[in-house]
């Protein structure tokens, strides 16, 4: 018995001295982490490889031990591998194509993996042969994916084109091959040529141009519905009773439960089409047609069927576009207008501010585009676009039903004065106020340069801004700890130097330009609070002495304005013996008195500096990227799907 136990106790001594064996499929990975080819002694190698189960913890492991420098002597495996996953996918046996749909999950960086091999494979989905789940993976920086490198030499981008140029493709994958068209796009962009880049600015066939703005129009039509539907909620819910209950002081609180996830991906490839292809700003004005059914998606136009293409013909045909009970006219950019409108509600979520920048952006590259203005201002081009609006205790939310029909430069303008007049709070956005001044400015510029008379009301706008100037002086102390208010400042006054000196070129009636001056004389102590404050520190030795003295000098025209009609109009109220005039009797006072006023001539006022990406917003979009990525891996989450399920899938195939 003592024999017994002494032979099995040497038996589990020497069992527990033993390393444990190793599978198969774990040998052949470390064959590829190796610097020699794998295939060369056997030449079946990556056939046999693609039959056993993957050991994606193995495989992990291995990645995780590599730096570097090791990582980059078995690129030529990796890549080996990569590419022996793609043709697996077009194979007929289902076990070879799960384990190569999984394979690219471990790599690094893998930003692409199954969407990528998707549009890789695109001829064989044309014809039904390949049927299984689309997603991308990514990691949190892109331009360290390996797997990327790839395909910037094996270019995927005409497959990723004809994907969109389908209207069957484009239903299914559409939105996974303009997202992935993105970040492949923002791949080391700055620092090498991206041939992505390249290929993209230069696309003109129009089915794929049209076919990427109507998969951007209708995820971003999709956020618009669902915010929407959580609003018309909150209105009839439990907030709408308690507010009636309390009063309107919860308002703010109650409205910032309504929250929509953003959806930056798709907005970052509306950016990328715009910045980088001029072609595609004519698809941002193609009218297309939101059908009211659940979904609220943005139909092609091709796809309408009778009886409503009766209803298209005379919607296409009429000046002005109705909003009819069951079809609405929309083009991409109203679609975006209403989004901006909605994410630049609420900046104090970190998601929704690099949204609202992103938009700030977009329209920052429209408001340039000399075509994108052309039509901005067609007085032929007529809509109504239902901007989303702050509650505010003060105003009441219009009715759909009095919008009026005008050009879309209006609702542009309509979304600038709504920021303005809604984020001077606390946590000051400084950044989307300069882009915000600078879009109007820049759509002044084509006005004067075009002599295009836009019938708008000017008086919000320059409301707004002395608001806003109003706002810069009361919390001075608190907003100069943070942000040089005095670049901010100047350019909003020197948007009034704008019209004061060109706005009879492009205001659309003398009387405007009357109102104008009104405006000025009326709210002349914000300007003379202004003028006292960059005066004082203009004339002391401190950081702020140079910036303040700019717009010192930017006020000389408001101040003459001022100083030349203020004395006039209490002459005329003292002869006349009014204790308050009337706007008519001030307005005529200033038409009667015009030829004596001296104005001095500023240089450069209708010049400003074009939008560049590289030099000024690298870091928001590497970041944004980033973000982009993780949120993307985050939500498709193809972790959770088993081997099991996708066997399954292919168990259906025809």
């Amino acid at each position: 018995m003592a024999q017994t136990e002494k032979k099995g106790g040497l038996l589990r001594k020497s069992s527990a001295s033993k390393k444990p064996l190793k599978e198969k499929v774990v040998l052949m990975y470390d064959e590829i982490f190796t610097t020699e080819d794998p295939s060369k002694c056997n030449p079946r190698f990556w056939e046999e490889l693609f039959l056993m189960k993957v050991n994606l913890e193995y495989l992990e492991g291995k990645l995780e031990a590599l730096d570097g420098e090791e990582l980059m002597k078995i690129k030529d495996n990796i890549n080996c591998l990569f590419q022996h996953c793609i043709q697996a996918l077009g194979e007929e046996h289902p076990i070879r194509v799960v384990n190569a749909l999984q394979v690219p999950r471990w790599e690094a960086g893998s930003a692409v993996s199954l969407l990528l091999m998707r549009a890789l494979v695109f001829p064989m989905c044309a014809r039904g042969n390949f049927k299984t789940c689309v997603c991308t993976q990514v990691t949190d920086n892109i331009s360290q994916n390996t797997i990327l490198e790839y395909v910037m030499i094996n270019s995927i981008f005409e497959a990723i084109l004809q994907i969109l140029s389908s209207p069957l493709s484009r239903r299914e994958h559409g939105y996974d091959a303009v997202v992935l068209l993105a970040l492949l796009v923002n791949y080391r962009k700055y620092e090498s040529v991206n041939p992505y880049i390249v290929k993209l600015s230069i696309v003109d066939d129009e089915a794929t141009l049209n076919g990427m703005g109507l998969v951007i129009a209708q995820a971003l039509s999709e956020y618009n519905r669902q915010y929407k539907d959580k609003e018309e909620e909150h209105q009839t819910g439990f907030f709408s009773a308690l507010t009636n209950m309390v009063g309107s002081m919860f308002i703010a609180d109650a409205d910032e439960k309504i929250s929509v996830q953003t959806n930056e991906a798709i907005l970052l490839a509306l950016y990328e089409a715009v910045h980088l292809n001029r072609n595609f700003i004519t698809v941002l004005a193609q009218v297309s047609f939101s059908r009211m059914f659940p979904s609220f998606f943005v139909v092609d136009v091709f796809e309408i069927r009778e009886p409503e293409m009766e209803l298209v013909k005379r919607v296409i045909s009429s000046a002005e576009l109705p909003l009819d009970a069951d079809v609405q006219t929309s083009n991409l950019l109203i679609t975006f207008l209403k989004y901006s409108s909605i994410v630049m509600q609420d900046t104090k979520d970190e998601h929704r501010l690099h949204s609202g920048k992103l938009c700030l952006i977009i329209l920052t590259c429209i408001a340039e585009d000399q075509y994108a203005n052309a039509f901005l201002h067609d007085d032929n081009m007529n809509f109504r676009v239902n901007l989303h609006r702050m509650p505010m205790r003060h105003r009441k939310k219009a009715a759909d039903k009095n919008l009026p029909c005008r050009p879309l430069v209006c609702a542009v303008l309509d979304l600038m004065v709504e920021f303005i007049v809604t984020h001077m709070m606390k946590e000051f956005p400084m950044d989307l106020y300069v882009r915000c001044i600078q879009i109007v400015h820049k759509l002044l510029c084509y006005q004067k340069k075009c002599r295009v008379r836009l019938h708008y009301t000017w008086r919000e706008l320059w409301s707004a801004l002395i608001n806003l100037l109003k706002f810069l002086m009361s919390n001075e102390t608190v907003l100069l700890a943070k942000h040089n208010i005095f670049t901010l400042a100047l350019m909003v006054v020197n948007l009034f130097n704008m019209f004061i000196t060109y706005g009879d070129t492009f205001l659309p009636t003398p009387s405007s330009y009357d109102e104008l001056y009104y405006e000025i004389i009326r709210m002349h102590q914000n300007f003379d609070n202004l003028y006292s404050m960059v005066l004082r520190l203009s004339t002391n030795a401190g950081q702020w002495k140079e910036p303040a003295s700019k717009v010192t000098h930017a006020l000389v025209n408001i101040r003459a304005i001022i100083n030349h009609f203020n004395p006039k109009i209490e002459s005329y109220a003292a002869v006349n013996h009014i204790s308050q005039l009337s706007e008519d009797q001030v307005l005529e006072v200033v038409r009667s008195n015009y030829d004596t006023l001296t104005l001095k001539l500023q240089d450069g006022l209708d010049q400003y500096e074009r939008y560049s990406e590289q030099h000024k917003e690298a870091a928001f979009f590497k970041e944004l990227v980033r973000s982009i990525s993780i949120n993307v891996r985050k939500n498709l989450a193809f972790n959770t799907l088993s081997q099991e399920l996708l066997l399954k899938e292919f168990s259906t195939i025809s």
